[in-house]
């Protein structure tokens, strides 16, 4: 190799270098967009939000937040895939566009494990299994008790086909051999309003809706899905305490880049994430939500996502799970 093309090739790399390092440092440079793929006013937009405000205040620019709802989240998740990679459009989402539509929907128009550069999981929520109270059991024991001498006769609620509660039921379909049968709403509050009625007599639900009523003694807390306990309903034991082992199942939201986002600008948004959840005000507000800060990132955060696709792929299928 002549001493031109040694000189080429220090030249390219001192410009990757230095290039990617004046990307970090000049991120952002103009008004960031985050998308949300879900409606206004659900716990999703709360939290991006919440995050979007305080990396505006942090950066000294403005992050905008667009909701565009629609398939399940993916309308939203697949504009932000087709983006320009540059950290200027960034999607903050729940799970469903991430680790779960793909295997729901035919012809998704992104590939999930392909489109996105992981940036941090921002927020973990509790989802709670409720009853009525008319419903003779006071534990997940009981439930499957009654579920497995009157089969097909109980009905669980969710916020649609596809969404997280819906998967948690299906989940204790599969691991107790259950036979409950699922009815999917359009949205979470119509769902909760029924279980409140008692036209439906159980749902899986995320805290922050689920919280007021057990207060109010409408509805029942008898297990959270997650792996561990809810700081708010620290004395309601979890799933996999009442008797199914290995149970579980967790709302969450996070925030990616479309792939092929310069490192440094991934880095970065890294930084400023956990800074912003480490606040005691921030901490606080998700508090007051249900909810709990995340704590992974990068690499960590990959391999949690890939982990959720493996697990809700294999729940879809053997539950035989679709959407309309």
């Amino acid at each position: 190799m002549g001493p031109f093309s040694r000189r080429a090739i220090l030249v390219a790399f001192s410009a990757f270098l230095f290039g990617g390092t004046a990307t970090a440092q000049d991120y952002p440079s103009r008004p960031v967009k985050i998308v949300v793929p879900f409606p206004a006013g659900g716990s999703n937009d709360i939290i991006a939000r919440i995050v979007a405000q305080k990396l505006g205040e942090r950066t000294g620019q403005t992050f905008l937040i667009e909701n565009r709802a629609g398939a399940g989240g993916n309308i939203g998740a697949d504009a932000v895939a087709t983006s320009e990679p540059d950290g200027h459009t960034l999607l903050l989402t729940a799970p469903p566009p991430l680790t779960i539509n793909a295997a729901l929907y035919k012809n998704l128009p992104y590939d999930p494990a392909k489109a996105f550069a992981p940036v941090a999981l921002v927020a973990a929520v509790p989802i709670v299994l409720a009853v009525h109270p008319s419903v003779e059991a006071s534990n997940v024991r009981e439930l499957i008790a009654l579920a497995k001498a009157k089969p097909g006769t109980i009905n669980f609620g969710s916020s649609g086909n596809g969404s997280t509660n819906h998967l948690a039921g299906e989940l204790l379909k599969t691991m107790t051999g259950i036979n409950i049968v699922h009815l999917p709403y359009r949205g979470a509050a119509p769902a909760m309003n029924d279980l409140i009625a008692g036209h439906i007599p159980m749902m899986f639900d995320n805290i922050p809706a689920v919280l007021p009523q057990v207060q109010a003694k409408t509805i029942k807390a008898i297990a959270v899905a997650g792996a561990k306990r809810a700081n708010a309903l620290s004395d309601v034991p979890t799933v996999a305490e009442s008797g199914v082992p290995g149970f579980e199942a967790s709302a969450w939201f996070a925030l990616v880049a479309p792939a092929k986002t310069p490192a440094p600008v991934l880095a970065k948004l890294e930084s400023e994430v956990d800074a912003i959840l480490k606040m005691p005000d921030v901490q606080k507000r998700f508090t007051e939500l249900g909810a709990e800060p995340g704590n992974i990132s990068g690499t960590a955060f990959a391999q949690f996502l890939s982990e959720e696709t493996a697990k809700w792929t294999k729940i879809i299928q053997s539950s035989g799970a679709t959407v309309n």
